[in-house]
């Protein structure tokens, strides 16, 4: 590639992540610069402010034409512009939170976080296998070490280890996937494996493809943690400062879900790979089934609110794959709204989780017992984000389940199947949920102390996750509204149909 094609190229779209990266870099050499014993606060604050910017950034870019750069393999489009608006604005939330925790002397936090926020923006723009793979491992290796830096904690060790052995055994399991893709089609591009396949699948080798297909869908499903490939998220989640557990659940679960659109709207929709792709989503929609039953059922077991936190995210994971199995196109509507809803609530309830369990010194669900008596905002709040979480009419996630179950419901076997299963399993998670609500207004407080401590930064972060879930469970065509009127809608969708970008 010589300079006068580098310099055609539109390098202000990719501000946003330019913005990303610089900040990432600065604050580690800062970091290195800085005294050992002085306090790194500011490195947190000058992260919200790269954050801050790129997210401007982004925004300037909402009525832009879509387009492609670097040789075809990076995208811009209006799934890469909603859904890095998620990603930022999870970032820039989990940031705050930890502000207070412990890691604030730990400058590492704050970039590693960038780091792995910069990956999962490659991710919703790659239009390339080597984009695609190198965004991911981008995010993942930043997270292992976000979740290992507590050295001398013996659960962040054991949780570090599991997810980097787990997660190097998925990266593994998708890079051979897409190795055989490769093979079969000689590019990496997704518009020009798109052209091929179809011939490949008239050829001899189609039997290869299937191959290719079933590594890649397991090697999502671990990153996803669709049961049976979920059991390294409790380990995780328990063993990682609450502020990392947060961006896991909000920022890296969007990631995965953005990794599984691009590769389904780019491959899976071709439709000479109807039959086969035909014939795998029956065992996708099992792996749906399961993960929504699995995640709830263990649930009402876990007496660690970080655990019950993680096998409830393993559950909203199987509820977004249900639309992905009826693949319309709603569907990338449906779960951009459902994870945009689910981000303020994971992240809210993380949020009361932090400041309990840091008064506390434990993580228990009993720190919630007595807790409207101890501090009316947080139990209200709390309540809110639960019954949002759990589907109750009047929250934005009553409307984030109802239109992923209207956009999935089109009258088949399968389908009808995977929502009684999906309504069945809410219903069964109204007993965890409930369950903490009992605690906070019926329970009496066990403890010697009656105030709680609420940090300043946490109460408009709290304040604001709260209002989204009630304004988005009263008027939620604000957010549907601004999907459709702000995001390339039309080239969208014929992105999800055609593999190209017209």
């Amino acid at each position: 590639m010589d300079m006068e094609t580098l310099l055609q190229y539109d390098w202000g779209r990719m501000a946003p992540e330019f913005t990303i990266l610089l900040t990432a870099t600065l604050l580690s050499l800062i970091d290195l610069c800085l005294p050992k014993r002085t306090e790194r606060k500011g490195l947190f604050i000058l992260g919200l402010a790269g954050i801050v910017i790129a997210l401007l950034f982004l925004i300037n870019q909402i009525h832009l034409e879509p387009t492609l750069i670097l040789m075809d393999t990076y995208r811009f489009d209006g799934l890469a512009v909603s859904f890095k608006f998620i990603l930022l604005v999870g970032a820039l939330l989990t940031m705050m939170l930890a502000m207070g925790n412990k890691m604030v002397n730990q400058g590492e936090y704050v970039y590693l976080m960038l780091t792995a926020l910069l990956g999962a923006m490659m991710m919703a723009s790659s239009a390339d296998l080597i984009t695609l793979i190198v965004g991911l491992e981008l995010l993942s290796i930043s997270s292992y070490i976000l979740v290992g830096l507590q050295r001398r904690s013996q659960k962040a060790n054991e949780g570090a280890m599991k997810y980097v052995v787990q997660g190097g055994i998925a990266s593994s399991i998708l890079l051979f996937g897409f190795s055989y893709l490769y093979g079969l089609t000689g590019s990496t591009q997704l518009s020009v494996i798109s052209e091929l396949l179809p011939s490949v699948i008239r050829s001899d080798v189609q039997g290869l493809l299937v191959v290719a297909l079933v590594f890649i869908f397991t090697g999502i499903a671990f990153k996803l943690a669709v049961v049976p490939f979920s059991m390294w998220a409790p380990d995780v989640y328990e063993g990682a400062p609450v502020p990392i557990a947060a961006f896991l659940s909000g920022v890296s679960k969007a990631a995965g879900f953005v990794l599984l659109l691009r590769l389904s709207s780019s491959i899976f929709t071709i439709t000479e790979l109807e039959p086969m792709v035909s014939a795998l989503l029956p065992w996708l929609a099992v792996g749906a089934a399961v993960t929504m039953m699995v995640g709830n059922v263990v649930a009402l077991r876990q007496t660690n609110i970080k655990r019950l936190l993680a096998y409830s995210s393993i559950a909203h994971a199987g509820y977004l794959l249900v639309p992905v199995v009826s693949f319309s196109p709603l569907t990338v509507e449906n779960m951009w709204f459902y994870l945009l809803v689910y981000l303020f609530m994971t992240i809210g309830a993380f949020a009361i989780v932090y400041i309990l369990s840091e008064q506390h010194e434990t993580e228990g669900r009993d720190i919630f017992k007595g807790l409207y008596s101890r501090s009316p905002f947080l139990a209200i709040a709390m309540t809110i984000i639960l019954l949002s979480l759990a589907g109750i009419p009047g929250t934005a996630g009553f409307f984030a389940k109802l239109h992923l179950i209207l956009g999935a419901f089109s009258g088949t076997s399968v389908e009808l199947a995977l929502v009684i299963v999906m309504v069945l399993t809410t219903i069964l998670s109204y007993i965890y949920y409930f369950g903490i609500i009992a605690h906070m207004f019926l329970r009496k407080n066990p403890f010697s102390f009656n105030e709680i401590h609420i940090p300043a930064y946490c109460i408009p972060l709290i304040t604001s996750c709260v209002m989204v879930i009630v304004v988005l469970g009263v008027l939620p065509n604000i957010a549907l509204d601004f999907y459709h009127n702000h995001v390339d809608f039309v080239n969208l969708t014929k992105g999800l149909w055609n593999g190209v970008i017209k």
